[in-house]
């Protein structure tokens, strides 16, 4: 789950994190007022999207508009609010769309001296969570690891521990810190690593992290995600979900206990377990066709979560055709098979269905199948099902 940077900050000043003071606006007014409240002759109004690039980003209503703009007076506060709030800002996250800004959050001015890149994710290859800083702040740290990976540092987080102070103390001299810029790291970096795991967090990056002039760092930008497996331990934390920022379909499928991901496709998947989903995929994708999403309905689905996955697939306009996956383990394939035409009929299909099934019970299935009149096409194997579902697309 993804939060805006206004929310992720929040969080960061009550875990002890250092953050620039700022102030969340809804309308124009409130972002002038934000501006006179935090009392300094230079302040920044930062639309707040789920999406990075917001600086570079531009908004389809006002071209010269940048998502991240410095203003110096509460005019101007209010001048650039009004071009942002309740318009479109296109960056290169968030693809040709752009998201509608709806809140502005108005940060101090600082003095700044060094810009830096800051990151926690999971790291497979360590086993647990690592910590990435670079000298390189302000840029993406893709481009930083495909240029110049010597500006890059790692350092594994203990689960336990957290970030010990001598691996701070590391980090900081490899940037060239020195005198109170490194004291102020030995406390914000095992600060922030012991957030991101008291809060399971899945990613958190600033960008930039900065030191200003007296030497203290800062979180100038937030990007939170949490593990939405444990989501269950911090329920708090679902009153910072923004709906309006997620897919419609992908909110809808949550709601129905489905694992849902919209792509550009146009074939639709249903498959049963995560694993078989990417195969399914690929297989498509090999034999010449498009995925139009990601859709696993899990081991015990019943016939009102079928019904529903389908109904989302076939809501996407691009769905040329469906193809069904099911591996009958723990729900067997004639079960499967019995809820398949219950949702068959609720929906109706107005493009082609092809339905592979494999496990227990699989020939009294395929004997279900060829018994129900409805216009199924049967398929073998894997393989099988990929040619019948990308031939049948292209019918």
């Amino acid at each position: 789950m993804k939060i805006h940077e206004y929310q992720a900050k929040e969080l960061l000043r009550a875990a002890g994190v250092a953050v620039p003071r700022g102030i969340v606006a809804k309308t124009p007014e409130e972002a002038a007022n934000a501006f006179q409240e935090l009392g300094g002759e230079l302040a920044v109004v930062k639309a707040q999207i789920h999406a990075g690039g917001r600086g570079k980003g531009r908004f389809k209503e006002h071209q010269d508009q940048p998502g991240v703009v410095l203003v110096r007076s509460s005019i101007e506060a209010i001048e650039n609010a009004q071009n942002m709030l309740g318009c479109t800002l296109v960056t290169k996250q968030t693809g040709e769309e752009g998201k509608m800004v709806n809140t502005l959050y108005v940060e101090e001015g600082l003095a700044i001296e060094r810009e830096l890149y800051l990151g926690v994710v999971v790291d497979r290859e360590a086993g647990g969570p690592v910590l990435i800083i670079s000298s390189e702040g302000g840029m993406e740290i893709e481009e930083v690891a495909a240029n110049t990976p010597e500006k890059i540092f790692h350092e594994p987080i203990d689960p336990g521990c957290g970030l010990h102070v001598f691996q701070a103390t590391k980090l900081a001299y490899r940037l060239g810190l020195t005198g109170t810029a490194v004291r102020s790291a030995q406390k914000f970096l095992p600060q922030l690593c012991r957030f991101f795991m008291d809060n399971d967090c899945s990613m958190a990056e600033i960008n930039p992290l900065v030191i200003t002039e007296e030497g203290e760092m800062l979180a100038l930008d937030a990007k939170v995600s949490f593990d939405d497996n444990a989501l269950y331990r911090h329920k708090n934390f679902m009153e910072l979900r923004d709906l309006s920022e997620e897919d419609d379909s992908e909110v809808q499928a949550g709601k129905a206990g489905l694992s849902y991901v919209k792509l550009d496709g146009n074939i639709g998947c249903l498959v049963n377990g995560a694993g078989l989903a990417m195969s399914t995929m690929d297989l498509i994708k090999y034999h010449g066709g498009e995925p139009a999403n990601f859709l696993d309905v899990g081991g015990g689905a019943d016939v009102d979560q079928v019904t529903e996955a389908f109904r989302i697939i076939l809501a996407d306009d691009h769905v040329k055709a469906v193809l069904v996956n099911i591996f009958g383990g723990i729900m067997k394939c004639d079960t499967i098979v019995e809820a398949l035409l219950v949702a068959y009929e609720k929906v109706g299909f107005t493009v082609p269905l092809v339905v592979r099934l494999e496990g227990t019970n699989v020939e009294k299935a395929r004997k279900m199948l060829e018994e129900s009149g409805r216009e199924i096409i049967s398929a073998v194997d894997l393989k099988d099902a990929a040619q019948k579902v990308v031939a049948a697309m292209g019918a």
